[in-house]
């Protein structure tokens, strides 16, 4: 009967919600069709603000508050960290420090919601409870710095295993007689990934006037990987002291390649370390159960 009882709580619910998102959809696609119509002006305040959709009404002031709050309450440089993690991760968007200082101050303050629902309403105590409620509040304290550094080291582990690729074809088409830009757009075009992403924005600034030397020191800055960092030392002082392109391509392609088959050795190196402890603590448990658990029992009752 109770699990009965959940399932239509549940039910009426999820149509509760269902019918007020259709209503706000609807009252959205009207208001939309009403800001088409030419000459269509409103004259009282309060329709006016309802021409917004709903997210600038009501949830954009929502985390604004807590992104304003999440900038009092953090330490000295911590906004600014968060910023750079988002450069290196690809979203420079300033929305998106202040969407992250407002889901930090979310999970913070669901940690007293956490303490009532694992005290008074989950089916376990003791120590178990105690337990659980530690892990809850170490996942909502840590969780959103854990997911953006994932986010920075996914994107930066992409333009590692990208990079020599690229370079092979830089050197292909420089050899065959293209500039550098040139050579640059055509790799960029054939090799999709955050890289490309990243020479493309090189190239955006070069033709927006900015200097091939200038260009490439934000792309290290926004990369902040030592293979492009060696990649752009290496193609400024080519520039600086007249060396060919194509020869110090080549030099950082081979050179590029050599480190990627490294970086996969040392991956495999440390593979048999992590699996080490998920066998220790989950494998080895059950074999011992398994294996040693009838002669336990049967000693117990020859003791008996």
């Amino acid at each position: 009967m109770l699990a009965i009882a959940v399932v239509g709580l549940a039910t009426a619910f999820a149509l509760i919600v269902y019918t007020v998102l259709s209503q706000a959809e609807e009252r959205a696609v009207v208001r939309s069709s009403l800001r088409q119509l030419d000459g269509y002006e409103v004259e009282n305040v309060r329709e006016q603000q309802l021409l917004n959709p709903l997210t600038e009404r009501a949830i954009v002031p929502v985390l604004g508050g807590l992104a304003r709050l999440g900038r009092r309450l953090t330490p000295v440089g911590y906004v600014e960290g968060v910023r750079q993690k988002f450069v290196y991760a690809g979203s420079a968007n300033p929305d998106n420090v202040d969407r992250f200082l407002a889901l930090r101050v979310a999970s913070v303050a669901l940690i007293p919601v956490a303490f009532v629902v694992v005290f008074f309403l989950a089916p376990v105590d003791g120590l178990l409870q105690l337990l659980l409620f530690l892990l809850v509040g170490v996942v909502l304290v840590l969780g959103p710095d854990a997911v953006l550094n994932r986010r920075v080291e996914a994107r930066q582990h992409q333009v590692q295993v990208k990079l020599p690729d690229i370079l092979d074809l830089l050197v292909i088409s420089v050899e065959a007689g293209l500039g550098f830009e040139q050579a640059l757009d055509r790799t960029v075009h054939a090799v999709p990934g955050p890289l490309s992403e990243e020479f493309s924005r090189v190239l955006g600034e070069v033709r927006a006037g900015s200097s091939r030397a200038d260009a490439l020191r934000s792309l290290e800055g926004r990369t902040n990987v030592a293979e492009v960092r060696s990649f752009v030392l290496a193609i400024l002082q080519a520039d600086t002291f007249g060396v060919s392109i194509g020869r110090v391509l080549r030099s950082q392609a081979d050179e590029m390649r050599v480190k990627r088959r490294q970086l996969a050795q040392e991956k495999a190196q440390k593979a048999p370390v992590k699996m080490l402890i998920p066998m220790v603590f989950c494998i080895f448990p059950a074999l011992f159960v398994i294996v040693l658990g009838p002669a336990v029992i049967n000693i117990a009752r020859n003791l008996t």
